[in-house]
């Protein structure tokens, strides 16, 4: 028999944003998980923190990753470089102005109108370098009533809808438990810069990108709004159930949940022999997704009478072997240890010892390193502006060049 070839390690690549600086204004969870996404794909970032504390997710703690290091801020602060800016004092700003008009990208979140205040804004800032692409992510938009409001996830969870469609009806409003908004309105604003980098590559251009927290949420609600428009009726809160769609949800076993996704006649059969009860893909309460729907509840204790007697992975190696899509509801612990995410290697350690969760890409079957841990608040100040401000500015990207 024919040896297979050697695994071979795929070639080292350079990082697709190697050569572009961003600089990023704000703190808390949105700017910063946008700039790490761009850290990460190989961009130069330089985190702006005031000098009294920095970053309010600095003070996020406990737990602490190590100390000082709160595990909100090292996970959304890796591989970038800190400098400190007191924006009272005007020589302060004005080595700022230059720092960001000799970069690529600026993403900002501090309060409303304070950029515009401190001369750093979009129309200065472009005006003075107009192959600048500047992001402004503010928490309801550019326009309207709300405009000038200040705002948090958890704000807009509520106000955007999204509570109003998770947990369980007659119970009290459930967040969901990761910062939704905030991340979901980073990741529109590496989308906004990549493509305004496209864009700059064609045309020499930069330009003003705006996201905010409330788009976000309303992005996130599409299809409920859309159900809405055609219904006329507000949806109601599902639990782990999708609407419309039986069996889909979280049935309880001896040990845990296991979801059970068989939407179908043609799943549901499977999932009614693997319980034992083959009978129920012909009774008449059961016979279609639409029947099914109009019973769930005597249906859902039904199916859980039998699953409670057995532990989640005795009922998912049945709903396996009969090629019914389920899975267990693990805990973060058993996330992390579990196999699958071993094999897939996201779970990574910088050469500076800090593990980190990494990018959920990769290109051509690399995933982006994480290159270093959260820096010290301030770190990097002297470096940053030390070359800033010597002769000609050199040592770093050029937006212009």
């Amino acid at each position: 028999m024919t040896e297979a070839p050697p695994l071979q390690e795929p070639p080292l690549q350079e990082p697709p944003l190697l050569g572009i600086r961003v600089v990023e204004l704000g703190g808390s969870v949105a700017v910063p998980y946008a700039c790490w996404v761009l850290a990460s794909l190989g961009a130069e970032v330089v985190k702006v923190e005031r000098p009294d504390g920095g970053d309010d997710a600095r003070a996020w703690i406990p737990p602490e990753r190590r100390p000082g290091f709160g595990a909100i801020f090292t996970a959304l602060n890796a591989g970038k470089r800190s400098v400190t800016v007191d924006y009272k004092d005007a020589d302060q700003r004005a080595r700022l102005a230059t720092l960001i008009g000799r970069s690529d990208v600026v993403v900002q979140n501090l309060r409303p109108g304070l950029a515009d205040r401190y001369g750093i804004g979009a129309e200065a800032m472009l005006a003075a370098n107009p192959k600048l692409i500047y992001c402004d992510s503010g928490a309801f938009g550019r326009h309207g009533p709300l405009a000038d409001k200040p705002g948090y996830d958890p704000l807009m969870q509520a106000f955007g809808g999204i509570m109003s469609v998770t947990g369980h009806e007659g119970a009290d409003p459930v967040r969901v438990g990761t910062s939704l908004i905030d991340m979901g309105t980073g990741m529109w604003a590496v989308i906004g810069v990549l493509a305004a980098l496209r864009r700059r590559d064609a045309t020499g251009q930069g330009g003003r990108i705006d996201v905010s927290l409330y788009e976000t949420a309303l992005g996130w609600m599409t299809y409920h709004v859309s159900g809405f428009l055609a219904s006329g009726r507000d949806p109601r809160r599902p639990g782990t159930r999708s609407p419309g769609m039986s069996v889909y949800q979280a049935f309880a076993c001896e040990d845990g949940h296991l979801i059970i996704a068989a939407p179908s006649d043609r799943l549901f059969a499977k999932v009614a022999g693997v319980l034992g009860h083959p009978d129920w893909a012909t009774d008449k309460r059961f016979v279609s997704n639409e029947r099914r729907w109009e019973n769930l509840e005597t249906l859902v204790s039904m199916i859980e009478a039998v699953t409670r007697t057995r532990p989640r992975a005795h009922w998912q190696a049945g709903l396996d072997a009969a090629g019914v899509p389920s899975a267990p509801l693990q805990s973060v612990s058993e996330v992390v240890a579990h196999p699958q995410t071993r094999a897939l290697g996201i779970v990574e350690t910088t050469p500076d010892g800090w593990e980190l969760v990494g990018l959920p890409l990769a290109f051509d079957g690399v995933r982006p390193a994480q290159r270093s841990g959260p820096p010290a608040l301030g770190a990097d100040t002297e470096a940053v502006f030390g070359v800033e401000s010597g002769p000609g500015g050199e040592g770093g990207p050029q937006a212009a060049g």
